[in-house]
């Protein structure tokens, strides 16, 4: 008679499967997707609208779950993600699949069935394309996989613009595309000081299929068209003085930062975790990467400021 299989007891704490949402990138989700929905008026209640950007908030989460589980071996090659739940071994894959399944279904069911269908469709097709068409198609297989990967980050405002009117016009696109043609230059600074990670887990990032000096040149060209698309809201309605003085104070210091790294040799060194073999926190770089982590940690803060400058405007007494 076979002894019994052991019992694998789970050391997983509620701590880790909160991890699993990504909540830092569930952050920039939420703050978009309110954006769009108080930009785009409408007459939904408040609880509705709570209920809106909470399902947008969980459907986020569900498709960072999904991408943990499908990329739990991928993640445990890389510093900066081998500490995350599924690639540690606190929560195995199956379970983190199951709990981003559950989550999707529920965040799309609901936000359907609260607001409009438009909205719960687009939320869908957010959480697919992240989970299935990045994560298993395109970044193994593509130097351009954030900037295709990247509309996945830009449906939010939409989803949200969707939700209170039941409609997607164009000015709702032009928030998507700002997202859209934010993400190339914000990731690329990234993965240049660390393209050693990516190297080692096999995905080609830009840095590693093309060359730093190739990654510098391509995000000064994207910054160069990301930033006029950045402005443009105040000139169509959508944005107001305050909206105009950010964005173009914001985006002088954006474009100054993208060319101070074209010229610089970012990328060109190991980064500095990498040179004496630690780890290493997110902006602890070698002096030559730090044109590369002052863009990254610009981008976040210039984005999140055009953001805040459209819900601003939208308070009683501010529209400029």
């Amino acid at each position: 008679m076979k002894a019994d299989a052991p019992v694998t007891v789970s050391t997983a704490q509620p701590e880790d499967f909160f991890q699993l949402l990504k909540p830092r990138v569930m952050s920039l989700v939420i703050f978009t997707a309110v954006t769009g929905l108080v930009v785009a008026g409408g007459d939904l209640d408040p609880i509705s609208s709570a209920l809106a950007v909470l399902c947008i908030a969980v459907g986020a989460g569900a498709a960072g779950a999904l991408n943990m589980a499908l990329e739990g071996e991928t993640d445990a090659l890389m510093r900066r993600t081998r500490g995350r739940p599924v690639a540690a071994g606190r929560i195995p894959r199956g379970d983190a699949m199951t709990f981003g399944i559950i989550l999707s279904v529920f965040s799309v069911m609901l936000l359907g069935m609260t607001t409009n269908w438009l909205a719960g469709g687009l939320l869908a097709l957010t959480i697919v394309y992240y989970a299935a068409f990045y994560t298993l198609l395109l970044k193994r297989r593509t130097p351009q996989n954030i900037v295709i990967g990247g509309a996945a980050g830009a449906f939010p405002p939409v989803i949200g613009w969707a939700a209170a009117t039941g409609q997607a016009p164009w000015q709702a696109w032009l928030l998507f595309l700002i997202i859209f043609l934010w993400t190339p230059p914000h990731s690329w600074a990234l993965a240049l000081y660390s393209a050693g990670d990516y190297a080692k887990a096999g995905i080609p990032m830009m840095p590693v299929a093309r060359g730093a000096k190739s990654t510098r040149l391509q995000i000064l060209i994207y910054s160069l068209i990301f930033v006029p698309v950045a402005i443009a809201p105040a000139f169509v309605g959508l944005g107001g003085l305050i909206y105009l003085v950010v964005s173009v104070l914001g985006g002088l210091g954006f474009l100054g930062l993208a060319f101070r790294l074209w010229r610089s040799r970012a990328g060109d060194q190991p980064d500095k975790a990498e040179a004496v073999g630690r780890e290493a926190a997110l902006y602890d770089v070698r002096a030559e990467a730090k044109p590369a982590r002052n863009l990254f940690a610009f981008s976040i803060l210039y984005l999140m400021a055009l953001f805040a400058a459209l819900l601003v405007e939208r308070l009683p007494g501010l529209g400029l």
